[in-house]
């Protein structure tokens, strides 16, 4: 009777649940093969952790600017600079407790009850219950297997009413890993300056890229789409540093303002040990970063064509990210140990239940007849995981 409306609307997180439940087996001594994590396996490159010890050991302990220091500000704004061909002041920054911290915020600034997102399916399963906290109307686009999983601006343009006032984009992609290329970004953004469609371009996977893809945000595509567009991004996958929590979003000064009161009154300032660490991560060497890079494109590689081998299974090679999104319909109607899949979330039980992996359904993405395998894991697990896949759908 104390609860909410709008928390009884929203559900938890379907990613974290698998994982929840895979560790919670582990830790009864069973032997789990899980491929349900959305965390590289790496541990975070040793300046990383070094500029964090030295920031302990300075007393760098005690609070901060409420948005992130002028230091780390400072850092971000050099990357955009230098890697996205993006300008921005510190003003039009803003640092937060991880990127998801950072698109809640940003929903929470920008959305009044009745407002649509528009949301490309499949979708990360944090955007629409992010909008419904928000008090948004999430509104799904679907995209198909033999589109790569993008959006078309055609679709966008059938997709917008009065009422639409954002559209997220998120390349390269989880759950598909699928990444858009300079030439669609510009074609969705002509659609979203049109209609004046604010663009939440989520670029957490930006530094995931394979077979010499090249990475365009949408806000370079012009100044218009820029003027349009809030990016947000964090150093959790590309420097191995989930548990650190920091993200970052750039974009209009007022947008970000109004983000920045919001984390005022919640959170206050990121960690400050975090901040020293993350500034250390964007100004300092990048090799470690290739090669968790390299190491992702050879398991990408292992994962597909495997999966691609098993009878009833359909997987695209993904352009980015660390995930892979198989069509598993064609297992549908069959049995596997003894009981009959109808469904991605029956076989995610099943799999779990009798062949010991952990794999995430494709329902909460928003796609049914998928799943998603992280392939943040080393290729022997990869290998035992996908042997016992293999063996339990003969």
């Amino acid at each position: 009777m104390f609860l909410s409306q709008r928390v009884q609307a929203v559900k938890p997180s379907a990613t974290l649940a698998i994982e929840a439940k895979a560790q919670s087996l582990k830790a009864q001594g069973i032997d789990i093969v899980s491929f349900g994590a959305g965390e590289p396996d790496f541990d975070t490159p040793a300046n990383i952790k070094d500029a964090a010890i030295k920031a302990i050991n300075s007393g760098f302990t005690k609070y901060c600017p409420v948005t992130g220091t002028p230091d780390l500000k400072q850092a971000i704004i050099n990357k955009f600079k230098a890697e996205n061909s993006l300008e921005y002041t510190p003003e039009e920054i803003i640092v937060s407790c991880g990127a998801k911290h950072s698109l809640y915020n940003l929903f929470q600034a920008i959305f009044n009850p009745g407002d649509e997102l528009l949301i490309p399916a499949p979708y990360w399963v944090s955007y629409p219950d992010m909008a419904i906290l928000a008090g948004a109307v999430p509104k799904f686009i679907a995209t198909s297997q033999e589109s790569g999983f993008k959006v078309k601006p055609e679709q966008i343009e059938k997709a917008v009413s009065k009422q639409t006032k954002a559209i997220v984009i998120n390349s390269p992609s989880n759950p598909t890993g699928g990444a858009y290329s300079l030439e669609e970004l510009k074609a969705i953004a002509e659609v979203c300056v049109k209609h004046k469609i604010l663009i939440i371009s989520d670029e957490i996977y930006e530094k995931l890229i394979f077979d010499n893809f090249k990475f365009a945000s949408i806000a370079s595509v012009s100044p218009e789409a820029k003027a349009l567009t809030v990016v947000v991004n964090g150093v959790s996958k590309a420097f191995a540093m989930t548990g650190w929590r920091i993200g970052y979003a750039a974009g209009p000064k007022e947008i970000i303002a109004a983000m920045g009161k919001i984390q005022s009154q919640s959170t206050s300032n990121p960690t400050s040990i975090s901040l020293k660490a993350s500034t250390e991560a964007l100004n300092g060497p990048k090799e470690d970063i290739e090669k968790m890079r390299v190491e992702f494109e050879k398991r990408r590689n292992y994962i597909v064509d495997r999966l691609n081998k098993i009878p009833g299974v359909s997987c695209l090679k993904p352009q980015g990210a660390f995930y892979v999104f198989p069509n598993v319909s064609g297992l549908f109607g069959k049995s596997v140990s003894g009981q009959k899949i109808n469904s991605s979330l029956e076989l995610a039980q099943v799999l779990l239940e009798k062949a010991k992996i952990a794999v995430v359904p494709g329902e909460p993405f928003g796609a049914p007849g998928f799943i998603r395998l992280s392939y943040a894991t080393s290729i022997e697990n990869i290998k035992k995981g996908l042997d016992r896949f293999e063996e339990a759908v003969k």
